[in-house]
């Protein structure tokens, strides 16, 4: 059966064609090092894209996984700032394949500046070269790290939160799921942003968009076979590579999910959120009329995309118990 896309919005539609243009390359092996190439091209190093902000930018290297490499981070904190603060643990996107975390500053700085809290901002291994577990293990790694040197960073370490969009909101999920079931650290809330967290692709959404929008179905069909071969759409698949395979939801902590209704990821995430409702737990879910994916990213000056942030703002906010500036 074929499914009629829900439209986008008028006023954003427009926009489409500049970020996706019709001779744009697909994603394929041949093509994934130049896309890789061209997004890095795209965005500055952390400490350019900060400029003069009251923000001190911090690159580091910390150990990975055990037998893995390390990993690069980038630290964003207040320049002035009494006593521990709030902390977000973010995971860039990019459908496992592609991305870097620089692409991700613009959107942890302005959360910086207005929450008063420190940004951690992982880079973590790239399928296909680096097949599940790699990306998750990488994160997780991160993230314990984070909270292990909380002192010297200026974080408080009851106050982390978990966030990523995209790929990096399946992998933010995954963290979550990981973080609970290896007894690890306490996570105080999971900040997903259209979050890739089902390699089936059976939902309606996901066929509702064949070479539509910022991301389509081939591209997210890519992106799950790069991240698990042959294993895609089986029963074997792991719910810390696809989170929606989690055959138990409790004990998570409390989530925000947000994505667009004119894209593929809206009702895996839709049933995400009722599934961590029916067991109890906490989660805020938001579908944005006509919005594409990433659409705060791509379209920031449209209004829903400046009430999405603010609503998101209002999450972290009540998350983190610190009112921003």
């Amino acid at each position: 059966m074929t499914y009629p896309p829900v439209p986008f919005d008028p006023e954003i539609e427009p926009a489409l064609a500049e970020i996706v243009p019709a001779d744009a390359p697909p994603f394929t092996p041949e093509t994934i090092p130049g896309l890789r190439r061209a997004m890095a091209e795209m965005f500055p190093p952390a400490a350019e894209a900060v400029g003069d902000a009251p923000v001190t930018v911090v690159e580091q290297t910390i150990p990975g996984p055990e037998g893995a490499p390390d990993l690069e981070i980038t630290i964003l904190s207040p320049r002035e700032s009494d006593g521990a603060l709030p902390a977000l643990y973010n995971i860039h996107g990019g459908g496992m394949m592609v991305g870097h975390r620089n692409m991700d500053v613009p959107r942890l700085l302005a959360l910086v500046l207005e929450l008063n809290v420190v940004a951690v901002n992982v880079e973590y291994r790239l399928a296909p070269e680096h097949p599940h577990p790699a990306p998750v293990e990488d994160c997780y790694a991160g993230l314990v790290w984070t909270v292990e040197h909380a002192g010297e960073l200026g974080i408080d370490p009851s106050r982390v939160v978990v966030m990523g969009g995209s790929a990096g909101g399946g992998l933010a999920a995954a963290v979550s799921l990981l973080a609970r079931d290896r007894k690890g650290p306490a996570i105080a809330g999971q900040l997903l942003l259209c979050p890739m967290i089902d390699d089936r692709n059976t939902t309606i959404a996901s066929q509702q968009y064949p070479g539509l929008g910022t991301w389509t179905r081939e591209a997210n069909l890519a992106g799950w076979q790069s991240l698990l071969g042959d294993a895609v759409g089986t029963d074997d698949v792991s719910p810390y590579a696809a989170p929606a395979r989690a055959t138990d939801l409790s004990g998570l902590p409390p989530a925000f999910i947000e994505v667009g209704s004119a894209e593929p990821f809206r009702d895996e995430d839709t049933e995400y959120a009722l599934r961590i409702w029916a067991t109890g737990g906490q989660a805020e879910l938001h579908v944005w009329a006509g919005a594409f994916h990433g659409f705060d990213m791509y379209v920031p000056d449209w209004p829903i995309s400046k009430a999405a942030l603010e609503t998101r703002n209002s999450w972290l906010r009540r998350i983190l118990g610190k009112a921003g500036r």
